[in-house]
C-alpha cells in the first residue's frame, strides 16, 4: 500500500481551503436546480444553460475533490513554534539580491502561495533552492525570466 504523503500547510492556508470546500459544498444544489430548469426547457442537445450547468457541475465536483484530498493530507504547521538556523517549512527568509536590495519571502505550501505578498511555494524554484540553506549561504535559482542570485542575510519563525 502506498504511503500518504503530507502536505504542510499554515493554519491560515486550511481555513481558506475549508471555507473554499463548504463554499463550493453549498453551490452544489444550487447547481441541480440550474440542471433541473434547463432540462425543463427541452431539447437537450441545443440548450447552452444545460451544458453550461452540466459542465459547472463537473468543475465543482473535481474541485471538492481535489479540495478533500488536501484537508485530509493537510499538516499544519504552526511557524512560530519552530527554530533553527536553516530555511525550512514556514520560515521568513531576507533575501539580498543581485543590487543588494532585501527581499522577505516566507515558505509555505502550494495552495497559499501568493508571490505578490511574499509567500512562496516549498517547491517553486526559489523555495526548492531556499530549503536547508543557512544565513550568509548564497543561492542561484534558474526562473523563466533567467538566472538569480541571492544571499540569505535572516531566516525568522514568525
Amino acid at each position: 500500500m502506498a504511503s500518504v504523503e503530507k502536505l504542510p500547510m499554515l493554519a491560515e492556508g486550511y481555513e481558506r481551503m475549508t471555507a473554499d470546500l463548504k463554499a463550493l459544498r453549498d453551490e452544489r444544489p444550487l447547481i441541480v436546480d440550474a440542471i433541473e430548469e434547463a432540462r425543463a426547457h427541452g431539447d437537450l442537445s441545443e440548450n447552452a444553460e444545460y451544458h453550461a450547468a452540466k459542465e459547472r457541475q463537473g468543475q465543482v465536483e473535481a474541485t471538492i475533490a481535489d479540495l478533500e484530498d488536501k484537508i485530509t493530507r493537510a499538516q499544519i504547521i504552526d511557524p512560530a513554534t519552530l527554530s533553527g538556523d536553516k530555511v525550512i517549512f514556514g520560515a521568513t527568509v531576507t533575501l539580498l539580491d543581485d543590487d543588494d536590495k532585501p527581499v522577505k519571502y516566507q515558505i509555505v505550501g502550494p495552495y497559499e502561495a501568493d508571490a505578490k505578498v511574499g509567500r512562496i511555494s516549498y517547491n517553486s524554484p526559489l523555495g526548492k533552492a531556499l530549503i536547508g540553506r543557512k544565513v550568509e549561504d548564497e543561492v542561484e535559482v534558474t526562473v523563466p525570466s533567467g538566472d538569480k542570485f541571492y544571499l540569505v542575510q535572516q531566516i525568522q519563525f514568525i
